[in-house]
């Protein structure tokens, strides 16, 4: 094979190819805060790409018959809005193949579009505003519940099980603290809880005798901060000083050792939330603790296990379609199904993980402890099982099982040789068209795989045509192709 063809043949995969042939390299960005007040988070994201990468090149990963190695490139994003967009734009022009990036949302947002506009797929190892996957990119992802889902989880927990019936609220203003804080007062506002203050100050102050002196004023049972823990430390420790003796309770960016270490002996009692499931749940968790700790000499700050699942995710669609090209490996990312160390990598169709959990958290002996795991929903799970399928595909209908699926795909829709992922995508396109069409006074949804003997039947009244039986197998045939032009969130 001449050198000429060689390299044609590595373009068409989509693979990047520095100094020559026999070194093929393929670049992934990251971008986050590596400097300033929330470095300490944004290295702890570095880190879970970085073991990514460097496991993935110790597998000898392949694609297109060539052994490929896969490089880093890091930059600095200031957890500043703005400077994201530079960033992602310089990681735009250096060509990566997809790009796990952006600790907080005010700079996840504005750089999503960046890398929507040069096709380039980018997941969330922890950015939750829900926004993020609101903006109808196909290329966006999230491997983590969002701030609907925790805020929702907080404020009932706020009102229900701590009893708080007055509440003050202070958020930094930032894309993902006000946010949450919108989220959190309206769940607790519906659950009962009386909303006696809203304060917010900035992502860079310290100081907050001038708020809390406010709030003391109001005698809440209950603070709720959404922030960082560069603020919520100080800002629970000055709580103390002052003699305010609420509860206080606070989202995911202060479940950090950092809040333990600046808040002092004021942390304890804290609660706060996270989404996920706790470390010691998680499939592959304490594997990856010590693994993390013996690698780089510390322990995970927050979400490094959910940077390094987005990570190989997003490897594993690659190797689906042998493929590093965006446009060719985009369209199994989004119906890819991979166990992570988190748990089950599966997205909806708007970028957001399937059936994400919320744990909570209280500060006890000066560590975090996980107290209670919530489902999707919201409600608390009894027992949240790690790597699990998601259960639902609506509110009244049970995910069928892997053969049920399989034998739907193949029985009913003449399908064969498929992936599980891509049999999965076809029956959520069926199963949609067939619920729109649903006669209007059928008042139960049919579960054509879940309830009845046959897969191939309808339980709804009256049946469909002939005429739109085949129509939806054309729509699921048309389903497996997912050609790049065909919008998948």
């Amino acid at each position: 094979m001449t050198a000429f063809r060689m390299l044609a043949l590595l373009a068409f995969a989509g693979l990047s190819v520095w100094a020559n042939a026999d070194d093929v390299r393929i670049a992934i960005g990251h971008a986050g805060p590596l400097t300033g007040p929330a470095a300490h988070a944004g290295k702890d994201n570095e880190n879970g790409v970085r073991m990514a990468l460097d496991d993935a090149n110790a597998e000898g990963i392949r694609l297109a018959g060539r052994k490929v190695t896969f490089v880093l490139l890091s930059e600095d994003d200031q957890a500043d809005p703005r400077q994201a967009t530079i960033v992602a734009q310089k990681l735009a022009d250096a060509q990566v193949r997809g790009v796990i990036a952006h600790l907080n949302s005010g700079a996840a947002i504005p750089a999503s579009r960046i890398y929507h506009d040069h096709g380039i797929p980018y997941i969330s190892p922890g950015a939750t505003n829900p926004l993020l996957t609101q903006q109808g990119f196909r290329n966006v992802f999230r491997v983590t519940a969002n701030d609907t889902q925790q805020g929702k989880v907080l404020g009932e927990y706020a009102a229900k099980q701590l009893t708080a019936r007055r509440v003050a609220i202070v958020d930094d203003r930032s894309a993902y603290g006000q946010g949450l804080a919108d989220e959190f007062e309206k769940s607790a506002r519906s659950a009962g809880a009386m909303i006696v203050a809203r304060e917010f100050t900035g992502m860079d102050k310290t100081d907050f005798t001038a708020i809390l002196t406010s709030i003391k004023r109001r005698t809440p049972d209950l603070v709720f901060y959404a922030g960082g823990d560069i603020q919520s430390g100080p800002l629970v420790r000055q709580m103390r000083q002052l003699g305010i003796s609420a509860q206080f309770l606070s989202g995911d960016g202060s479940r950090t050792p950092e809040f333990l270490k600046l808040a002092g002996e004021a942390a304890e009692g804290a609660v706060a939330s996270q989404p996920g499931l706790p470390l010691e749940k998680m499939p592959g968790g304490q594997a990856f603790a010590q693994k993390y700790r013996a690698r780089f000499k510390m322990d995970i700050q927050l979400w490094a296990p959910y940077a390094y699942d987005a990570t190989r995710a997003m490897l594993a669609a690659m190797q689906q379609v042998d493929s590093a090209d965006p446009a060719r490996y985009l369209p199994a990312l989004a119906v890819l199904t991979y166990p992570g160390v988190t748990g089950t990598i599966a997205f909806d169709t708007n970028g957001d993980l399937k059936d994400g959990a919320i744990t909570l958290y209280r500060v006890r002996a000066g560590e975090w402890q996980a107290i209670q795991t919530f489902g999707s929903t919201g409600r608390q799970a009894d027992s949240v099982r790690p790597g699990s399928r998601p259960q639902t595909l609506t509110s009244h209908s049970s995910w069928p099982s892997s053969d049920r699926r399989v034998s739907f795909a193949k029985d009913c829709l003449g399908l064969t040789g498929n992936p599980l992922s891509a049999l999965d995508a076809i029956y959520v396109k069926w199963r949609r068209s067939f619920l729109a069409r649903k006669p209007a006074r059928t008042s139960k949804v049919p579960n054509t795989l879940g309830a009845h003997p046959s897969p191939c039947d309808e339980i709804s009244s009256p049946p469909p045509s002939t005429s739109r039986v085949a129509e939806s197998r054309r729509a699921a045939r048309n389903a497996t192709s997912l050609p790049s032009s065909t919008p998948l969130r």
